[in-house]
């Protein structure tokens, strides 16, 4: 058998994307040099590796078998690359992270003095709503996660990073500056919603029903970028959380309406399963936040240091 690497790559690829055309874009190479590659690695084996349905490609029984081999494979070569740069003093590897939608204006700010420092080292980040990330930390496809709010159900550990609060927001208006309203008032105001599997969902949802106020009036939308424009549109107010509106704060496009029980207040955090072995990459990466976290959330946020 006289497979190679570039085979077994390109093979992981399209089983991990269902396409030959996405994981030829994926590594920046033509569509028939992919088909060639699969081609020879297929014919070393009397037993077909893939299957088209439909149009779609699927691997077979014996292709998942052969999969797992080449995952294996792949992930003990890059083990041996990091291992001889360690000890050339060099840090390598593959980090995989998935993050919650709004934690996009944090994750930028933890990583850039560290891959100034780094520069070897690559990042595959994931943005998607707490759903979808709980799914990667339980299916252990990712080394870790940043999230304002801790899954209950899985043993993880984590790093505080910086402290996260959610208030009712609003369209800048001057005559809620002197008022603060009550709970129940928002049964009377059109609220805007994210999706079904967000955290900030949850957490709004979660303010709601723990004083019994039931809504004639929502609105959902699929980011908080989205439900940002909507409320300066004056299509209706959210709860939402202030890292990703600072900016709209400050030019008075939006405004913290004060009421009482507001705000909200969880704490951003780098999370993983609890007994999880990690690469020297990703134990330099966790090691550095805990280093510069309180230096990062005073610099960028403006933020009082978080405690452990």
């Amino acid at each position: 058998m006289h497979y190679t690497f570039h085979q077994l790559r390109i093979f992981a690829r399209i089983a991990a994307l269902g396409s030959i055309t996405k994981a030829a874009e994926e590594l920046h190479l033509s569509q028939p040099a992919i088909s060639i590659q699969l081609k020879n690695f297929q014919e070393q084996f009397e037993i077909p590796l893939t299957e088209i349905v439909g149009k779609k490609l699927y691997l077979t029984d014996f292709g998942r078998e052969i999969l797992a081999f080449a995952e294996k494979i792949l992930d003990q070569a890059s083990e041996l690359d990091q291992v001889m740069q360690s000890y050339k003093g060099h840090l390598v590897g593959r980090i995989n992270i998935a993050i919650v939608s709004t934690g996009k204006y944090v994750m930028p700010y933890l990583l850039t003095d560290f891959l100034k420092e780094h520069p070897a080292v690559e990042f595959e980040i994931d943005v998607t709503n707490k759903e979808r990330v709980v799914e990667s930390l339980e299916a252990n496809s990712i080394d870790f996660a940043l999230v304002s709010l801790v899954p209950e159900h899985l043993k993880t550990q984590s790093i505080p990073i910086l402290k996260n609060s959610m208030h009712l927001i609003g369209a800048y208006d001057p005559k809620w500056k002197n008022k603060e309203l009550s709970p129940m008032d928002l049964q009377n105001m059109q609220l805007i919603f994210r999706e079904q599997g967000s955290g900030t969902r949850q957490m709004m949802e979660r303010f709601l029903s723990q004083r019994h106020i039931v809504l004639q009036k929502k609105l959902e939308l699929t980011s908080n970028e989205a439900v940002k424009q909507a409320i300066m549109a004056n299509l209706g107010y959210s709860i939402m959380p202030l890292i990703g509106i600072r900016n709209e704060l400050a030019n008075k496009q939006l405004m913290i309406v004060p009421m009482k029980g507001l705000p909200i207040h969880t704490t951003w955090r780098i999370i993983w399963l609890k007994g999880k072995k990690h690469s020297p990459a990703v134990k330099a990466f966790l090691d550095y936040l805990r280093e510069h976290k309180q230096s990062i959330s005073r610099k960028h946020f403006g933020l009082q240091d978080i405690n452990p």
